[in-house]
Order: C-alpha cells, then structure tokens, then sequence
C-alpha cells in the first residue's frame, strides 16, 4: 500500500507540474554510479561502479525554479570483500526522480527531491577460493528515497553531481538501504 501512495503522489505531482508550465526542456542525460549500501549504524559496503542512463524534463515555474522529473535506469548495488571472499549484489533500477531545482545563478543551480525505483534485474555471487556461488536470496524489489545535488547548465548542456539517500530496505527485515553518487552530463534537445 505504502508503494502505490508514494507512486500516485509522484505521478500526481509530475503531471501537474508538466503541464502547467510554459517553458519547458526535454533532454537525455548520463552518467557514472558509485553504488553502496549502508545500515542504520552508519556501516557501508564497498561500492560497485556501474553507470544510469535516461529522459528528463525541465520544467521552469518562474525564472530559478524548475521542476525536474526523469525517467533512469541506474546500475546499483555493493561489494564486501574479505581475505577470501567477494560477495556482490549487481541490482538495476528503473528509478522516478522528481527534483526541485532552485538556481542560485544563471547557470548554477541546487535540486532535491524525491525517488521511486523499480528493480530490474539481479545477480548476486559470492566468490570464494573454493569457487564462485550464486545466491538466490531476495532483495525487495522497489526502493524509495530523497536524493540532493547541485550542478551547472549553460546553454543546452548539464554538468551535475547528484546523492541518493535510500530510505527503504534493501531485504526484508534488515536495516541496509541504498547510497548512489553519481556524476552526469544531459542535454536539452
């Protein structure tokens, strides 16, 4: 229940938003994911590289500020490695930012705003020096939380450094949520 309220919620706030503007730019944008998962005491896993890739639409509510909502798929997940194992989870998310972004000047802005995401795939292996073992535990599969960021737009093009604070649990009954830093570049089109 508590997915289908976030969603609607994020659903209603973009369409609203979208089309009541006059100036609005559409782009693609992409970029680099260092992916990790930390707990409620503060504990992070090792990240994993992976990159996200997807459309946004800016749409400008006066002249510095703009609503943001993008549609991404986002390579996720993390790393824990020990003297004789590596365990990894690779999990992939299409992911539903909204961000407000407020422009501090002409071309630098700051934005948060929330995030839905919806797993795509999985693969989880632990790597011993007894072999490699696949493990078929599973992780929740929608994810939610609050991502910050800042970055510059001149002209068409975006340069942006973005964090994303997950607030839902990684597996049931477990406090591990997700951490992605990320860097893009986007283009209005």
């Amino acid at each position: 229940m508590k997915k289908i309220i976030i969603s609607t919620i994020i659903l209603v706030v973009t369409v609203t938003f979208t089309f009541a503007q006059n100036t609005s730019n559409f782009g693609v944008k992409a970029g680099y994911n260092l992916a990790s998962v930390t707990d409620d005491s503060g504990n992070e896993t090792d990240a994993r590289s992976g990159f996200h890739v997807g459309l946004y639409s800016e749409n400008f509510i006066s002249e510095n500020f703009s609503i943001q909502p993008e549609v991404m798929y986002s390579q996720q997940g993390f790393k824990i490695e020990n003297n004789n194992s590596t365990y990894t989870l690779e999990r992939d998310y299409i992911n539903i930012p909204v961000m407000f972004k407020g422009y501090l000047a002409k071309t630098f802005f700051i934005e948060a705003g929330p995030q839905v995401g919806f797993a795509v795939s999985k693969k989880e292996t632990l790597d011993t020096v007894l072999g490699d073992f696949e493990n078929d535990s599973e992780p929740n599969s929608f994810d939610w939380g609050l991502n910050v960021g800042t970055g510059i737009k001149v002209n068409a093009a975006t340069i942006g450094l973005r964090y994303h604070f997950g607030m839902g649990d990684l597996y049931e009954d477990t406090d591990f949520k997700n951490r992605v830093f990320q860097i893009s570049v986007g283009f209005d089109f």
